[in-house]
């Protein structure tokens, strides 16, 4: 390995607050780690970064969620609007910071610039757009069911229903999102919406990038007028420090996205605590492709080279990979497979996040040789980082019966399922696991067998497209980023999109609560003007 060199972030326009130190940050005060030392790596130069960072201890992981705990009353009562303030303030510093922050983001992940400028922005509207959802108010679950006192033979009385926050939040950063599922990314914005405060432990692939969001946040605390608790940045292993974290009696729930085993990990020490904690993983999928029939008669070529595309796309290390594409045999399927063994050999070997994950990626591979047919080759990668893209082939009944055929390899690989027909596509739906998407592509001749298949989808995904591919997620209201397991660990929630707040509130009626007392959201006259269910029926009185 290289010495360690510096991406540029001290120039004259960035504050102090903002230049990398190599600290973690509890409530506001920069600490230095005391456990093991780590740099960040740079997998397109080969070579790591500075400056060093440290791993925290217990005493770190202790003082962050007694500063969140004792956080958690002042800032839980905030307003609506006093927390979106707050959420535009931290998407207002992070873009004050976009330049340097891009940059190092760019050093530490080998991704290209233009893809680290779409994260900023969509980091930047998803706390956009949490701070609309909060002032539009719905996320409050308002409901009044008034007094019945005249009510035979028992009278009913006076029930109101309202949504609070659960406590502390726990948030682990992914490593294939430096912005958009880490520091400031969607499980932090919508807890943060939800009046809970967050501790972060950051990943260590980029731990620079992490730092300079950090210190956005702190900065926006401190804009805001938030009690300094409210956020908590930490450095550390799942095994070491991640594990206390979620031990930690304080913490009141954990958002994670990774791998399969980290999240079944933390998922099983959260249960096993005396009060145990809802954990919201985003761990393992293979985004099946069903390809029908029509569709491959028509624009085999097409699709062939379309799938490549998305397949390639950051070296295939997006959790909506299509690492999976099934179809009935035949001359369509042939032109399909063709077109995409033609377009991977030209795909070039761009860099993989981490040296660990791109050695991960290649036993993968190897796996998947000594089990299914290949069908082609990407370019050979130039260094270690290099991702040497994929894809094999085999038959249903096969697939149906190997576990190695049906694992996740994260990366550029994929595998087709030839099916002898519409019966065993069919069985490959059924027998795959949980996934967060399920795409089919159909021509209007294919409506009837997309009719059969789509209720099979259901059941096995938590989005299901037709004529597109699963890469991309737009952050919107209706979207779902989430599905059973294991794609995540609890298939009733979403990662992504408005309804992300849910994760982190639980109901409370309040039964003959004197008006006086009454939270706005629930109290006569309707204070804050939001929409409620009273006595069944939506109403804004």
């Amino acid at each position: 390995m290289d010495m360690p060199h510096t991406v540029d972030v001290m120039t004259a326009t960035i504050p102090e607050t903002h230049r990398l130190t190599g600290q973690m940050i509890i409530a506001g005060t920069p600490v230095r780690g005391t456990g093991t030392q780590i740099h960040a790596f740079d997998p397109a130069a080969g070579a790591a970064l500075d400056p060093p960072y440290h791993h925290g201890d217990a005493g770190n992981v202790d003082a962050a969620c007694a500063a969140a705990a004792d956080a958690f009353g002042t800032y839980r009562a905030t307003t609506s609007d006093q927390r979106a303030r707050f959420l535009e303030a931290i998407a207002g510093q992070i873009e004050a910071i976009s330049e340097p922050l891009i940059a190092r983001a760019v050093a530490e992940t080998g991704l290209p610039q233009a893809r680290i400028t779409g994260e900023v922005g969509r980091t930047t509207g998803q706390l956009r757009l949490f701070a609309e959802v909060l002032r539009e108010g719905s996320y409050q679950g308002a409901r009044i069911d008034t007094a019945l006192p005249d009510r035979s033979p028992l009278p009913r009385p006076d029930l109101r229903q309202r949504f609070i926050g659960l406590g502390p939040v726990a948030v682990f950063g992914a490593s294939n999102f430096p912005l958009a599922f880490s520091v400031a990314g969607g499980d932090t914005a919508s807890a943060l919406a939800a009046g809970c405060p967050v501790v972060v432990k950051a990943h260590d692939a980029h731990p620079g990038t992490s730092e300079l969001v950090g210190r956005a946040v702190t900065a926006a605390v401190a804009e805001s007028g938030m009690p300094a608790g409210t956020f908590s940045l930490l450095f550390g292993s799942g095994a070491g420090l991640g594990i206390a974290l979620v031990t930690d009696p304080r913490i009141k729930a954990v958002g994670f996205t990774g791998s399969r085993s980290g999240g079944t990990a933390l998922v099983a020490a959260a249960a096993a605590r005396p009060e145990p904690i809802p954990v919201y993983a985003e761990m393992s999928s293979i985004n099946p492709v069903f390809v029908l029939d029509g569709a491959l008669a028509g624009r085999g070529n097409e699709l062939g080279r379309a799938f490549v595309a998305s397949l390639t796309m950051g070296s295939g290390q997006f959790c909506t990979n299509p690492g999976l594409v099934i179809a009935v045999d035949g001359p369509g399927l042939d032109a399909f497979v063709a077109a995409a063994r033609e377009a991977l050999a030209q795909a070039p070997a761009t860099p993989m996040l981490t040296p660990a994950i791109a050695r991960s990626y290649a036993e993968g591979v190897t796996a998947l040789s000594g089990a299914a047919e290949l069908v082609g080759r990407g370019q050979d990668a130039s260094n270690e980082c290099g991702c040497h893209a994929a894809l094999f082939t085999t038959d249903a009944e096969s697939f149906l019966n190997s576990e190695a055929l049906q694992a996740e390899v994260f990366g550029s690989s994929s595998l087709i399922v030839r099916c002898a027909d519409a019966a065993e596509m069919h069985a490959v739906a059924d027998g795959i696991e949980g996934q967060l998407t399920a795409t089919v592509h159909a021509d209007d001749s294919d409506l009837d067998a997309a009719a059969e298949l789509l209720p099979r989808l259901e059941l096995k995904a938590g989005r299901i497209l037709f004529g597109g591919w699963p890469t991309g997620v737009e952050v919107s209201h209706a979207m779902v980023h989430g599905g059973p397991f294991p794609a995540t660990s609890d298939s009733r929630s979403t990662s992504v999109g408005s309804r992300a707040i849910e994760r982190f509130l639980r109901p409370v009626c309040y039964q003959n609560v004197p008006k006086s007392l009454l939270p706005s959201a629930i109290a006569d006259g309707n204070p804050d003007h939001l929409w409620r269910r009273i006595d069944g029926r939506l109403s804004q009185d």
